[in-house]
């Protein structure tokens, strides 16, 4: 009865908190009040889409590890639970990778410039018009670019300037292309950019073969971590007395040891799927 009476009261006080913050983020919460208190401002710091799953998701690993301790008797649960319930989901999940990103606005990029230099403009002149095609992920960049060339830098130091901003060696070989261009007065800058397209395009390919040979692997380890999951959450459910002997302190305490190799095991697979970083080639001087 204890028992019951416990897990009633963890569900009611996990329940509470969801709805509390759903009432913060609700639209009539946002436009009606006037409150410009602490909490307020950092629940309107909180707003959007993706936040808002994130919060959910917090809180019904919780809820899930007050039910679990509740039921089991397990103290650890209402922290193991929610580990396992928020951490595994960001462990499995495909990294961003920066680098394809980039390289893709690199080469929408390059493009514009070489399709705007056979009118006549210079390096700089076409780096100016590009603003205004620019891809998002360059955007922000390429309008500091222009107003560091209206304070009368050189195209050589704004175009070294991005590059360090950018941090990436394949912007680096891009930006030395068209800082050699512009100091060469322009000459034979379409077959460098035109040669830089396509050596970005080949790039591309290949940078897009190798994701797809690194997805593989990460599927399979989130079906596997999935179905294991699921299994022991089964057995835990009916497995009666088999599982009794975690539920002492030494149990416990190695069942948390055992979750934890477990979560850093994924971790470290995790890790082994990111793209090694590229040495640089630009370096501005200081």
């Amino acid at each position: 009865m204890a028992g019951v009476l416990a897990t009633l009261c963890g569900v009611l006080v996990a329940g509470g908190l969801v709805l509390a913050v759903a009432g913060f983020n609700s639209p009539s919460a946002q436009q009606g009040s006037s409150s410009t208190g602490l909490w307020k401002r950092v629940v309107d710091s909180r707003l959007g889409g993706a936040v808002r799953r994130r919060w959910w998701h917090v809180l019904l690993a919780a809820l899930a590890g007050v039910v679990a301790a509740g039921l089991t008797g397990w103290p650890l649960l209402v922290v193991l639970v929610p580990a396992v319930g928020y951490g595994l989901p960001v462990v499995l999940s495909a990294p961003a990778n920066r680098d394809l990103a980039l390289l893709e606005a690199l080469d929408r990029w390059v493009r514009t410039l070489g399709s705007l230099l056979p009118t006549g403009r210079s390096i700089t002149d076409a780096v100016r018009v590009s603003v205004r095609q620019a891809p998002a992920l360059l955007g922000p960049h390429l309008r500091l670019l222009t107003a560091r060339l209206d304070d009368r830098w050189t195209i050589e130091q704004a175009l070294f300037a991005l590059a360090d901003e950018l941090d990436s060696a394949d912007a680096d070989a891009v930006l030395a292309a068209l800082a050699l261009a512009a100091e060469r007065g322009g000459t034979g800058a379409g077959a460098t950019l035109a040669a830089l397209a396509d050596n970005i395009s080949d790039r591309l390919r290949a940078l897009r073969e190798i994701e797809t040979e690194r997805a593989k692997p990460r599927i399979v380890v989130r079906q596997v971590a999935i179905i294991t999951v699921v299994v022991l959450a089964l057995a835990l459910a009916f497995g009666g007395s088999f599982f009794a002997p975690y539920g002492t302190e030494l149990g416990q305490v190695l069942l948390a040891i055992l979750v934890a190799a477990y979560l850093c095991s994924l971790l470290f697979l995790r890790r082994m799927t990111l793209p090694r970083p590229r040495q640089r080639i630009l370096r501005r001087a200081a």
